[in-house]
């Protein structure tokens, strides 16, 4: 394997399971130094690193984020992964749930990137990557409190994209389709007739089935590398074309 990422250091929120796993995993493989930032950080093996941290907790976040800098040598890339999910309509969610998503998946990037900037600037290959997704770009239904959160986090890419491309940092965000992770296998588990839940979600995709962890983890290496250069401001939809396809539905 390509290692393009030789001498950079990362870190990685919500690294210990899923796409933040696989983000993680992927970019030690190509060279990096990677320090996980986790509610559960001691699942993580070599050559990953953990660190504590609560996303929605500013001090947390400044501790972790300074003894991974410190352990890793700086930071060249932050991978703004650490989220949560929330079903139901706008009736379904109490507020305070409400704040706790918005906390945490909003918020929560403020408050990494807001600490590891710092570090960032010192940097010659700076990059944050956010996880959005493809409920930022597409109505789905039973997804209201979560869909307003991703839509924060695209709009947030973008600002923070403009702020800070000055100062050399680029700021991008992956918009997965939905992804086979935990979170998702949850929501499986918990439905009536969980079969075919599993087949109406992979049908959501245009090419049939769900994104594996590992598709996202390699578009978000990608932004995250020297190779993307000159890409910010942007999101990257990694959805089997669910963002942009219509396609007729299938003969049976």
């Amino acid at each position: 394997m390509t290692k393009d990422l030789d001498g950079l250091t990362a870190l990685v929120t919500g690294g210990a399971s899923g796409i933040g796993l696989a983000t993680a995993t992927l970019l030690a493989e190509r060279g990096a130094r990677v320090a996980v930032l986790d509610l559960a950080p001691e699942t993580v093996s070599e050559p990953l690193v953990g660190f504590t941290a609560d996303v929605g907790d500013d001090a947390s976040v400044r501790a972790a984020v300074q003894q991974a800098a410190e352990a890793l040598g700086g930071v060249d890339i932050l991978v703004n992964n650490a989220g949560i999910g929330a079903a139901g309509t706008v009736e379904d969610n109490p507020d305070d749930q409400w704040h706790r998503v918005l906390d945490v998946n909003v918020l929560g990037i403020v408050r990494t990137t807001r600490a590891a900037l710092p570090y960032l600037r010192r940097s010659d290959h700076a990059s944050v990557v956010n996880t959005c997704s493809i409920a930022a770009t597409a109505g789905l239904p039973q997804r209201a409190l979560y869909s307003a959160s991703k839509g924060a986090v695209l709009s947030l890419t973008r600002a923070m994209a403009a702020d800070h491309v000055r100062e050399g940092i680029r700021v991008n965000c992956v918009n997965p389709g939905t992804v086979d992770t935990p979170w998702v296998g949850r929501l499986l588990d918990a439905a009536e007739d969980p079969e075919a839940e599993r087949a109406a979600l992979d049908a959501r995709q245009p090419h049939g089935r769900l994104v594996t962890a590992e598709e996202v983890a390699a578009t978000v290496t990608y932004l995250a590398s020297p190779a993307a250069a000159s890409v910010t401001g942007t999101a990257v939809a990694v959805d089997g074309g669910m963002a942009s396809l219509c396609l007729r539905p299938s003969a049976r």
